[in-house]
């Protein structure tokens, strides 16, 4: 008869508890998405991105410090790629409400009332893009900046689009995308910090402006004899 001990039923074997490299309840693997993800989800209205702090993205996405440089350089690349994300979703949002509006007279209007929604919706990659634009650090504000220039040339070319659609021409069409798209952006980065109701007035108001833009870039181009027509 055999010294050694008995073997244990399978039943009462103990099961090998999980280990990962990153410690006791850190994810085993975490993807570029998830620490954005992580990032926004510690965003607050009045928070710039410039205080975000490697260790806290780390912390909210459940892994190791270390672990964040697989995916970002350092939380500089991380707050860069946080500005581009939210130019490239406002982009999209507003250009489907200008294909969507009426060529003859809603295109502004809809354009800045999907502006206003997100505003509404309490976006917090738009208030990141209005925030950084004003209170960031010279590498945020370059950011946004390029941001604004890809919004600015997406306007130009829908501005000469219009243009010969209606058939008015439309001095410095570069110049108008421009003045509008920095209008826009001064405007909703006050009106982040009004309340919702007055939303209405602020639309009205900035449709207006818009309007004005558009109408005296015609005027100037009729009264110069057609020269910096939008051809």
């Amino acid at each position: 008869m055999s010294a050694s001990s008995p073997a244990l039923p399978a039943a009462q074997v103990p099961k090998p508890i999980p280990t990962t490299s990153d410690g006791p309840g850190r994810r085993p693997a975490i993807s570029r998405e998830d620490l954005i993800e992580a990032a926004l989800a510690i965003l607050g209205p009045n928070r710039s991105v410039s205080t975000l702090g490697l260790r806290e993205v780390a912390r909210e996405a459940k892994i190791a410090p270390n672990s964040f440089y697989r995916h970002f350089r350092d939380i500089d690349e991380l707050a860069v790629v946080l500005i581009e994300r939210a130019g490239t979703s406002l982009r999209a949002i507003i250009g489907r409400a200008r294909n969507r509006a009426d060529p003859n007279g809603g295109v502004v209007r809809s354009s800045v009332e999907a502006f206003f929604d997100q505003l509404r919706a309490d976006d917090k990659l738009l208030h990141l893009l209005l925030r950084e634009g004003l209170v960031g650090s010279d590498a945020y504000k370059e950011a946004v900046d390029r941001q604004l220039r890809f919004f600015e040339e997406e306007l130009r070319v829908d501005l000469i689009r219009l243009s010969k659609l209606n058939r008015v021409p439309m001095h410095e069409p570069a110049l108008v995308a421009r003045a509008i798209t920095r209008l826009v952006f001064a405007v909703g980065g006050s009106a982040m910090d009004l309340p919702p109701e007055r939303y209405p007035q602020q639309i009205d108001e900035l449709t207006t402006m818009v309007r004005m833009i558009v109408n005296g870039a015609q005027a100037t181009n009729r009264a110069a004899g057609g020269l910096g027509s939008s051809a």
